[in-house]
């Protein structure tokens, strides 16, 4: 397919947009820009915090560089000038004996290019970073410096930042590296360290990985050699050079990774009749996500200019990405095609979550050690909105549900790629999704959030149809009913009652807990291990529920553990367990799996929220404190109420009042009503009312559960 070419779809009233500067070309145009001869006019800079830590850190070595200001627009589309102070004019300010400290925030692109420019230029100075970037591995960069004959020092934990760089007495030499892993930042620094100490570096990369340091090299007077290497991969050789780069005059092109949200977002059809992007980068190694885009049946046009200045482009090619709803399916993502689109597969495991079928992401390890474990976070967060993800070392499989509403609490986990994906979910019609630390897509994409409403007003008024409205040829899938509210509220008699009138299962989910509980306990696992539980262990347990004639019920490894689910150690521990995030979410899959059986009536504190955010029918009963007192100590007393004072229904209604302030302030599932949950005052109600109430509202949202007529 070529680029002028789409997946069909014929574009209406297209909305217009434009996306802000491409990150990793503004990081090289300052860093490169600072290294020439003369004055550098740079329009359009991302002005993201990663981008303000780059200038920051190169005014601290002696650059010129104005303040990075985001225009009206909120696109930095101003023209920031330059003046370089070529390759010897680096420069830091030592404070006594100890070497100065360049603070490069969150940006890895900041610390591993300055590695190599800094090594090359002989300047010392300790490199450092917030607590994100501290985690993230630097050998990759400073282990074939060293073999050039750079030198380092790690002041904390071994091959992670703090790293200072010492001058080389002799200088460095020559160096030839074939890398294990395609790395754009890895390859750039050594290029860096080439030029700067005017010796030959030759690159090879098993395979092909973005390529704007050589095409901005190129646009500054350098001549490099690049191709198919001898033996397999690409090869990147920069010659011995003695001279100066020249002054840089560029447009930076609108980021593309940034552009891939918005295409994806329109796709999906959360962008009214499909959107325009102008004036997107349209680099060969950056396009990969709109071509996998394009082969899940999404319908993307890419047009190049053709009246673009290459030159003053820092030859990169820059056009028009137009984008219009269609049908997705899954697909497999993997191979060469990775070093492509390697920051957008969390975006691309968003796409898939709404897709038709499974897609397989594989060869993309290194999203383990970007800004957080995008794997690992993608993968949880995922399945906290309903969606299916199977996990392995080097990618994940998603279980696309299309007609699914999805609903649930994510956590971006400081990271921008995953806030803004999820971003890119929620604003989904439909979808109820609350991203936590969501401000953190500033680093790369600043004004996303209300850019993103701007263009899903375009798609505000289209009709969505109820999920319980069958047509011919819907899947109906199980009807699930979920029942929560506060202790004392009447959600689990309530809940046995309903699925006994309805004819389906009731999921005991405290039975999960408890069935984990009683393994601990019997292992003989000391309490203060606990926290160190693991998936892979948990999955070694077989803890499920199974269909018996009484309903669900518990079995661990096939055996029903009987009285001892509810013996007196067990109560005691059970609510030390449930606190732990890596039980709570590990018996996601074993509750929904129950719920697939057949459909489900539960009841808890989060089954609405976080366990089943799909569920046809969500209920949060709720009742005054004195009547949920009263309710609980008539369980204790069976029933009597000769012997119910005052007294202890006061005592007992502060107890609860403190629990249920605590409940609602926990950090893992806080007790809360789904935000489309329907509201049931049971202080007046009685044990009957209240069940058939919920029974009707039943009827009401599943085609299977209205009455045989």
């Amino acid at each position: 397919m070529s680029d002028s070419e789409s997946n069909g779809g014929r574009p209406g009233a297209l909305l217009e947009a434009r996306v802000p500067g491409d990150k990793s070309i503004s990081h090289r145009a300052l860093l490169f820009a600072a290294l020439a001869d003369g004055v550098s006019h740079l329009k359009g800079l991302l002005v993201g915090e990663d981008c303000q830590s780059t200038a920051s850190v190169l005014r601290s070595l002696g650059v010129d560089i104005p303040p990075l200001e985001v225009s009206s627009s909120t696109l930095g589309d101003g023209v920031t000038r330059v003046r370089g102070v070529s390759f010897s004019g680096l420069q830091t300010k030592t404070l006594g004996s100890s070497p100065p400290l360049l603070d490069c925030g969150n940006s890895g692109t900041t610390a591993r290019l300055l590695l190599g420019i800094l090594a090359g230029a002989g300047v010392g100075a300790v490199l450092t970073g917030d607590a994100s970037l501290r985690s993230r591995p630097m050998r990759r960069v400073t282990g074939p410096l060293a073999e050039m004959g750079a030198r380092f020092q790690e002041h904390g934990e071994p091959d992670r930042l703090p790293i200072e760089v010492r001058s080389s007495a002799g200088g460095l030499s020559d160096g030839r590296f074939r890398l294990p892993v395609a790395s754009a930042q890895v390859k750039s620094a050594l290029l860096l360290a080439g030029l700067l100490s005017g010796k030959r570096v030759e690159v090879i990369e098993p395979l092909r990985s973005r390529d704007h340091t050589e095409r901005m090299l190129t646009a500054m007077g350098m001549d490099l050699e690049e191709g198919p290497a001898p033996g397999g991969g690409w090869r990147v050789v920069l010659p011995a050079f003695a001279g100066s780069l020249d002054p840089l005059v560029l447009d930076v092109p609108g980021d593309p990774s940034s552009a891939a949200f918005i295409a994806a977002l329109a796709a999906l059809g959360g962008a009214g009749e499909g959107v325009r992007i102008q004036h997107v980068g349209l680099n060969p190694t950056r396009i990969g996500a709109f071509r996998v885009l394009q082969r899940m049946g999404a319908s993307v046009t890419l047009t190049p200019n053709t009246d673009s200045d290459g030159v003053r482009q820092g030859s990169e090619p820059v056009g028009e990405v137009t984008v219009v709803p269609a049908s997705l399916k899954g697909t497999r993502i993997a191979g060469e095609e990775i070093p492509s689109l390697i920051d957008e597969l969390p975006l691309l495991a968003i796409v898939a979550a709404r897709a038709q079928g499974v897609t397989q992401i594989r060869d993309a390890g290194e999203l383990r050690v970007k800004e957080s474990d995008r794997i690992a976070v993608m993968a949880q967060n995922l399945r906290r909105v309903g969606i299916r993800v199977d996990e392995h070392p080097d990618g994940m499989d998603i279980f696309g549900s299309p007609g699914t509403r999805l609903l649930g609490t994510v956590s971006s986990e400081g990271d921008h790629r995953i806030a803004m994906a999820f971003g890119i979910l929620r604003a989904l019609p439909g979808n109820q999704i609350e991203v936590r630390n969501s401000e953190v897509a500033q680093v790369s994409y600043p004004g996303f959030w209300s850019h993103l409403e701007s263009l899903g007003q375009g798609a505000s008024a289209r009709p969505t149809r109820p999920a319980a409205a069958a047509e011919p040829g819907d899947v109906i899938h199980p009807p699930i009913i979920t029942l929560d509210g506060p202790a004392g509220s009447g959600k689990s008699t309530t809940a046995r009652a309903v699925a006994a009138r309805l004819g389906i299962p009731h999921l005991d989910s405290g039975a999960l807990y408890r069935a984990v509980t009683l393994r601990l306990l019997e292992d003989g696992r000391a309490e203060e291990l606990w926290p160190e539980l693991t998936r892979e262990e948990l999955d070694t347990w077989d803890i499920r529920f199974v269909s018996a004639t009484q309903g669900l019920e518990i079995r661990i490894h096939g055996l029903d553990p009987g009285d001892r689910l509810r013996g007196a150690d067990v109560t005691a521990k059970v609510s030390a367990v449930a606190a732990l995030s890596v039980v709570r979410d590990w018996l996601l899959s074993a509750q929904r799996e129950a719920a697939q059986q057949g459909g489900i009536v539960a009841d808890g504190r989060d089954m609405g929220t976080v366990v089943f955010p799909h569920a046809h029918l969500k209920v949060f009963m709720e009742a005054d404190l004195e009547a949920r007192a009263r309710r609980r100590l008539l369980e204790v007393a069976d029933g009597d109420e000769a012997g119910l004072e005052p007294s202890k229904v006061s005592e007992e209604a502060v107890r609860m009042g403190a629990r249920d302030d605590a409940d609602r302030q926990r950090t893992v599932a806080p007790l809360r009503p789904a935000p489309d949950a329907l509201h049931l005052d049971t202080t007046t109600l009685s044990f009957e009312a209240q069940v058939e109430r919920v029974v009707e509202w039943a009827r009401r949202s599943h085609p299977a559960l209205k009455p045989t007529q």
